[in-house]
């Protein structure tokens, strides 16, 4: 904590495991967890936030791994950005290290977790495209018990988390399949997104998942466009898809997240803002990129 905090947290506990971080939240419903603390830390810091403590979740080892289940990856809510951009994690899912690589800097990488990244569900979350697009579910602890709900709930705008409720870990199906996360910021090197693809192909369904984050407050899927590009590719031959076809997906992408204005009775449609335009052609040769480099 910074000295120029505006006030400091009235009292600060540190479980050693999930069922006492959810005992320590009930026990204080005024308390908010912390784990890196990169966005916590920054509202209070600001003057935004003034908890009345603090529950530390930096010693539950149990949430600082992953483990197979069932034909998926059980991810802790611990594990920072750091741990899963390394190699052997890329290797089990691709486009969430790739996300984890893109978060910021090395410091802002070594103390921000996955759990913290979709709690916050910032609209610039690097992680939150790829959970879509994954079709991850969040494992949910609580005063009774442990509740699953996909992820998809949190990034419709719900509610999930109840009075000493804690994401435990993060369950995502392992594809085995290409899977590609790009981003792009205002500025050269790590920055906040100013727009986000991910594309993961699952062959087993002859799908292609896209979402697209940082643009809206929740991240998108073109469903249609998703649904349409599937039905061109070769699933059983090399899965190669023509230039025209990628840049045809690119802009189907764009204009599904970024529609043209409506226009009013009896008048032309107003023209999308320069800026408007500009963001929707970043998203169109993100998708166009993501889908070329998951097919090739």
């Amino acid at each position: 904590m910074t000295t120029h905090a505006p006030q400091a947290a009235q009292s600060v506990m540190l479980p050693a495991s999930l069922d006492e971080a959810v005992a320590a939240l009930s026990a204080m419903p005024a308390a908010v967890p912390v784990a890196g603390g990169t966005d916590l830390m920054a509202a209070v810091n600001k003057g935004q936030l003034r908890p009345a403590g603090l529950v530390g979740l930096g010693r539950i080892n149990e949430t600082r791994g992953w483990q197979y289940q069932d034909g998926n990856a059980l991810l802790g809510a611990g594990l920072t950005h750091a741990r899963m951009g390394r190699p052997d994690f890329a290797a089990l899912i691709p486009a969430l290290a790739a996300s984890a690589r893109a978060a910021g800097p090395p410091q802002i990488r070594n103390a921000g977790t996955l759990g913290g990244n979709i709690v916050t569900a910032s609209p610039t979350g690097d992680t939150l495209p790829v959970l879509a697009a994954l079709e991850a579910e969040l494992l949910i602890s609580g005063p009774t018990g442990t509740r699953e709900i996909p992820v998809s709930h949190l990034l419709a705008g719900r509610e999930i988390l109840g009075p000493g409720e804690l994401i435990g870990f993060v369950r995502v199906p392992l594809l085995h399949a290409p899977q590609v996360f790009l981003k792009a910021t205002g500025r050269t090197g790590p920055g906040r997104a100013t727009a986000s693809v991910a594309v993961v192909l699952d062959p087993a369904r002859r799908g292609v998942r896209c979402a697209v984050g940082a643009i809206a407050p929740m991240p998108l899927r073109p469903l249609e466009a998703e649904r349409w590009i599937a039905s061109l590719i070769d699933w059983d031959g090399e899965r190669g898809l023509a230039a025209e076809a990628l840049t045809a997906f690119g802009e189907y992408v764009a204009a599904a997240c970024i529609p043209d204005p409506v226009a009013a009775d009896g008048q032309e449609p107003p023209a999308l803002p320069p800026a408007v335009l500009h963001l929707r052609r970043t998203v169109a040769a993100l998708a166009r990129r993501a889908l070329g480099r998951a097919l090739s």
